[in-house]
């Protein structure tokens, strides 16, 4: 089969397709004919070494096929179910194997590529607005890059719980698609002081939660706008990791909180992964969530994907199509 594999880290060059030998599902296993495998910005973090990782690998959390093998003890999937996962590995090739905790079965009327464009991005916006700071009617958030994977899920999912959304997005042409997601108040950060124009509206400091998947260019900027005990998620670095803060920081500031989740600890049993997906994947049958792909590649061109995807212009998700 062929795979793509990191020898070692470095830019997008380091992806390197090869041919390997087909995996075997050992106890507990599948192995699984990948469809689509969704490009991340974890993907990007695991290549250059921010998140270190034993080389060689093969990249790829998440991903959507056909199961084509079983190991033993395997009983709740069978060989031709379509399946989808988030938090597998090696999902950058042909064929991979997955345990099958980590698997989910994908419902009638989603299909492959769209499991794998919503999977770990729509898991991610759903524990973000449902369990790290649980929206309800009437909180105030921030949602930055909305016009992205994550975030454009996270304001349809935070105005389908009454949310009010403030959204940033770096672009005249994002500004419509953050829009189009539900955002109540899109502001182009390029254009305007995202800060400034919030605090417009709002007045100072009257956010609940800022979600923050940028990092460093937005971080400090958004602990300023959160009301006394309000909540700080920082949830990816795509301007580079956030700087360390001082405890006393957040006292000063009001009492914060600042949590760095990820999804692994919001999907740690199995029922807790079946319950999250259900509600996500069932939205998107119900045609109540809307996924937006952006570009497909082959997995020859997965430089490019990561190229495009460390651009910062995407406005959906990227696949890779073996």
């Amino acid at each position: 089969m062929r795979a793509i594999i990191v020898e070692k880290t470095g830019g997008p060059e380091v992806l390197t397709l090869v041919e390997r030998p087909d995996p075997v599902p050992g106890e507990g296993e599948l192995l699984v004919r990948v469809q689509a495998a969704g490009v991340n910005y974890v993907d990007t973090y695991q290549r250059t070494g921010l998140y270190p990782r034993d080389l060689p690998f093969v990249p790829g959390n998440e991903g959507a096929g056909v199961v084509t093998s079983v190991g033993p003890g395997v009983s709740a999937v069978a060989v031709g179910d379509l399946v989808a996962w988030a938090t597998g590995d090696g999902s950058y090739a042909e064929r991979v194997v997955i345990p099958a905790t980590q698997v989910v079965r994908v419902p009638e009327g989603v299909s492959a590529e769209l499991a794998a464009a919503v999977l770990l991005q729509g898991l991610t916006a759903h524990f973000l607005t449902r369990d790290t700071y649980r929206l309800t009617a009437g909180s105030r958030c921030l949602i930055h890059a909305a016009a992205g994977g994550v975030g454009r899920l996270a304001v349809q999912l935070a105005k389908s719980e009454g949310a009010e959304v403030f959204a940033t997005v770096g672009s005249p042409e994002k500004v419509e698609i953050a829009r189009s997601a539900g955002a109540d108040h899109v502001i182009d950060y390029r254009t305007e002081d995202f800060g400034a124009a919030v605090e417009a509206i709002a007045g100072p400091r009257a956010l609940d939660v800022v979600y923050d998947g940028v990092g460093r260019a937005t971080f400090s900027r958004g602990l300023d706008m959160l009301r006394p005990r309000g909540t700080m998620v920082t949830f990816g670095n795509a301007s580079g990791p956030v700087e360390p803060v001082a405890p006393l920081t957040l006292m000063i500031k009001g009492s914060l909180y600042l949590t760095r989740p990820t999804l692994g600890d919001y999907v740690a049993t199995a029922a807790e992964l079946r319950a999250r997906t259900a509600d996500v994947l069932g939205r998107v049958a119900g045609g109540t969530l809307e996924v937006r792909i952006d570009a497909t590649f082959s997995l020859a061109e997965a430089a490019q994907a990561h190229r495009r995807l460390e651009s910062r212009m995407t406005t959906g998700k990227l696949l890779l199509v073996p």
